[in-house]
């Protein structure tokens, strides 16, 4: 049986494992971390959203760039201090914008594929996430915004995605919680929301049970690759130094390591020009029949602010939003919180802020917001990574594509690919 690594245990890493456990392959798991999912997919908007696929690459995200640049608590903050990583990257991304329709196409096509087999493993493999299939409400405060989002809706639409847009008044109908001053939105019943991390964890568990071997607490040092395979180098992290650096000497590798991808890539002789922009997330905890009842169910995206929201069952709502970059920093800075709580608090005054639990987690992104999927330069070297702000939205089919590949690489018979 045909030994395959991969490299991290987020949503990517987890759904890539439960895909080649699919094929009959013999998978080991490597993650840095105690437990999977503890990093990027631990607390993220928790939206599975097709309607939120329009890639970034615009002359208007560059010049809200400028724009907001000194600007602490701006919805996009770009760090001016120097780095030749980001401004390539950045160079790279505007490169990038006479692909935009194509790349957005695209993406709404992944995350269409995708969707259905989320579901059905959900469903097969009896994992409980705080699943709200109650569509996403994209909302808007004036006549222009409102203009933009049609233009991007026919793009949407052509793709193969139902989102139509509805009235102020169909805005109250669909989420009563709402605010009645949004000028219009555009509706999508077919997207959903749910606890990311609940639904990682789950689905670990589902993946051990087809006998795929977590190692967690490793820190993955060095990928050599010799002979047709690859040599993985790693140490137990700070908690286990008692323990021995070991080496792993698998078949095929398949990184799925967030940010760390462009490193491990490079090891391999690879170029995969991720670049880490931070999210921040507020967990309010709905501590009372008030709080609950006003907080909305069907999940939100302000587009003024780039504000996403999530319920996670009755006693917690998920407000993230915000794309800092100011390369790999993981801190939790209160001047982006802030603005996350008085979105809540000016849009639901019913809802209590008094118990908030904050977080930051780094999107893993390509410079023209695809992910990369595929073969390596070298033989058994694989990619599922680079997902962006839609990690969760598009692992179910990226993972579907890059097990079919690894199978066929091993000569292992293909199943449950469309």
């Amino acid at each position: 049986m045909s030994r395959i690594a991969v490299i991290g245990a987020g949503i990517t890493g987890v759904t890539t494992a439960y895909a080649l456990a699919e094929q009959g392959l013999h998978v080991t798991v490597l993650e840095r971390g105690r437990y999977p999912a503890m990093e990027t997919s631990f607390a993220n908007g928790g939206q599975l959203s097709a309607c939120n696929a329009e890639v970034w690459n615009s002359w208007g995200t560059v010049l809200k760039g400028l724009k907001w640049m000194f600007r602490p608590d701006a919805p996009l903050l770009m760090s001016p201090w120097p780095s030749w990583h980001k401004y390539s990257w950045l160079a790279e991304f505007v490169a990038n914008i006479p692909n935009y329709e194509a790349n957005t196409l695209r993406t709404v096509e992944l995350a269409i594929r995708g969707r259905e087999y989320m579901f059905e493993v959900a469903r097969r493999e009896k994992i409980a996430f705080d699943h709200e299939r109650r569509g996403i409400l994209h909302v808007f405060r004036n006549e222009a915004e409102f203009a933009k989002a049609e233009r991007v809706n026919t793009i949407l639409n052509r793709a193969g995605l139902d989102r139509h847009a509805v009235t102020s008044e169909e805005i109250r109908w669909i989420e009563p919680a709402c605010p009645a001053h949004f000028y219009g939105g555009f509706f999508t019943p077919s997207d959903s929301s749910g606890d990311i991390h609940k639904f990682t964890v789950g689905l670990a568990e589902a993946c051990k049970r087809r006998g795929v071997r977590f190692v967690q607490e490793a820190e993955v040092q060095m990928l050599t690759h010799h002979g047709g395979r690859v040599e993985i180098c790693y140490r137990p992290t700070e908690t286990r130094r008692d323990a021995q650096r070991e080496v792993i000497e698998a078949e095929g590798v398949v990184i799925c390591a967030g940010v760390a991808s462009r490193n491990f890539a490079a090891m391999l002789g690879d170029r995969v020009n991720i670049y880490p922009v931070k999210g921040y997330s507020i967990t309010v905890h709905l501590d009372g029949e008030q709080s609950q009842a006003a907080a909305p169910w069907v999940s939100l995206l302000d587009e003024s602010v780039k504000i996403v929201t999530s319920r996670l069952g009755a006693d917690r709502f998920r407000v993230a939003g915000t794309a800092e970059f100011n390369g790999e920093n993981r801190d939790i800075r209160a001047e982006r919180i802030r603005p996350l709580v008085r979105w809540v608090e000016r849009l639901f005054p019913d809802v209590s802020t008094e118990c908030i639990v904050p977080w930051a987690g780094l999107r893993p992104m390509m410079p023209d917001m695809l992910p990369r999927v595929g073969p390596g330069s070298k033989s058994g070297v694989f990619y599922n990574t680079g997902h962006g702000h839609l990690g969760w939205t598009l692992c179910a089919a990226t993972a579907q594509i890059v097990a079919a590949q690894v199978a066929e690489t091993f000569q292992r018979p293909l199943a449950n690919v469309a």
